[in-house]
């Protein structure tokens, strides 16, 4: 494996740290903890240790070019899929990595879920991890022997460098709607960020593409074969959707043939993220034939619009932080509603402040009562979020519980027959980020304990 690291927390006897310096801490500061751990050698930008030290101009720029002369050629020949945009990218690789390993053919998982090979589930901290780290899982998933990866690649990898050097076989565009402009400030550098993806390149430079996102113009790069999915005119044209609450039926048609074809997910949004798995595992050489007859057995991840039964009503976890992304489930719910549709809400603390209005609007509006509770608030105080989030709202079909516990035991309590309960927001985590402390909690942990009592 790779024994140079830039967390003092993982060095072991022998290993070489490297002191990075970001707006979240500099990595100096833990240079005495590292040599405690075992490190024989520091490079840093500045100052004198008991170990063999080198100093560097740009520590991140050394440990780039040195993690990709020594460790690329070791997994350069992987097939590697990355996935960007706002929504969708961990249905999509997720997809991908069941697609793939159903047809059997080793395909390892990068992103929000954590990083999946075999029977391996291991839970990471970011996205797409720091440079070290997506390094020593690449090197890892080929010494196990995938040949195939689907990562996500978020925003924030893409203008960190953090995929330096890394060539993709084939990229997608699921689609940008507003979030994380606390740290890209604009829309149009959010765009700028994951339009990097599409220079990565290589080989036959398939680029799938949303093209009934409004946005889809600014990933269509010359140089990549770009496949476009639309409704109205694209290569691969959806002709019909048909929605359920228990799954989804699709018509469509690619290359002059026709396909039909039913999944497990719910939500027109779904559509979009199956036929991007789809065409990007049909492009490394797999017959739509053979990945359609897998459409009834693979699932999109936890907390992904999961689905929970209580007596006639319908309780749904879904991971939406984002208004675009409320919007689109509440919407998916309310085309096979029969009763009420009950939405909790909340939104993170030291986070975007924007999106929170736009995403208590949306909930607002899609939903026939809502419950506003905390998310993660982090540092910040809860009662400052809850009123942005409830500003300009003028309906009288909500309120605020804080404890997210209780509103999810008041949401459930709501319910009557044939009633829809949307628990939105954290979906799949099973933690809540209160000050500086994360706590054990599950949606559907709460969930399942109010049902069974």
């Amino acid at each position: 494996m790779i024994n140079i690291k830039t967390d003092s927390r993982k060095v072991k006897k022998g290993d070489t740290f490297i002191a990075i310096k970001n707006v979240v801490r500099d990595g100096h500061d833990y240079i005495n903890q590292a040599i405690k751990n075992g490190a024989t050698r520091i490079i840093c930008e500045h100052g004198s240790y008991p170990v063999e030290t080198i100093i560097v101009d740009d520590t991140k720029k050394y440990l780039n070019e040195y993690l990709y002369e020594n460790y690329y050629q070791k997994f350069k020949d992987i097939k590697l899929i990355g996935v960007t945009g706002t929504n969708g990218k961990t249905t999509i690789c997720y997809l991908i990595f069941q697609i793939l390993n159903l047809l059997g053919e080793k395909c390892a998982y990068i992103g929000t879920i954590g990083f999946y090979y075999g029977n391996v589930r291991r839970e990471l901290n970011n996205t797409t991890p720091d440079t070290d780290l997506l390094y020593e899982m690449l090197l890892e998933a080929k010494e196990n022997g995938c040949e195939y990866v689907a990562m996500e690649v978020s925003s924030h990898a893409l203008d960190k460098n953090r995929v330096y050097g890394l060539e993709f076989d084939e990229v997608a565009f699921t689609n940008l709607t507003r979030d994380h402009l606390d740290y890209h400030k604009t829309i149009e550098n959010y765009i700028e960020a994951k339009r990097k993806l599409f220079d990565k390149t290589r080989d036959n430079k398939i680029a799938v593409i949303n093209a009934d996102d409004k946005y889809f113009k600014e990933f269509i790069n010359k140089k990549n074969t770009n496949i476009l999915i639309s409704q109205n005119e694209g290569d691969l044209l959806i002709k019909n959707i048909e929605l359920s609450h228990l799954n989804t039926n699709i018509t469509f048609e690619f290359k002059n043939k026709e396909y039909n074809t039913s999944i497990n997910m719910i939500g027109k949004y779904n559509v979009y993220n199956f036929l991007t798995a789809l065409l990007l595992v049909n492009q490394l050489g797999f017959n739509i034939e053979d990945i359609l007859k897998l459409s009834n057995i693979i699932n999109a991840p936890l907390g992904r619009m999961e689905k929970i039964i209580y007596k006639s009503n319908s309780i749904f976890i879904d991971y939406a932080h984002t208004p675009d992304a409320v919007i689109n489930v509440l919407k998916s719910a309310e085309e096979f509603k029969k009763g009420k549709i009950i939405s909790i809400l909340g939104c993170g603390g030291d986070r975007d402040k924007t999106k929170r209005p736009l995403m208590g609007k949306a909930a607002e509006e899609n939903s026939d009562y809502v419950i506003f509770t905390n998310d993660n608030p982090r540092t910040e105080n809860e009662k400052q979020i809850m009123s942005d989030i409830i500003y300009g709202l003028n309906k009288d079909n909500h309120e605020i519980i804080f404890n997210r516990e209780e509103a999810i035991k008041k949401g459930i309590s709501l319910l009557n027959e044939n009633d829809i309960l949307m628990i939105l927001g954290k979906g799949h985590e099973d933690y809540q980020i209160i000050g500086n402390k994360k706590i054990h909690f599950s949606d559907k942990e709460i969930v399942e304990k109010y049902i069974k009592s």
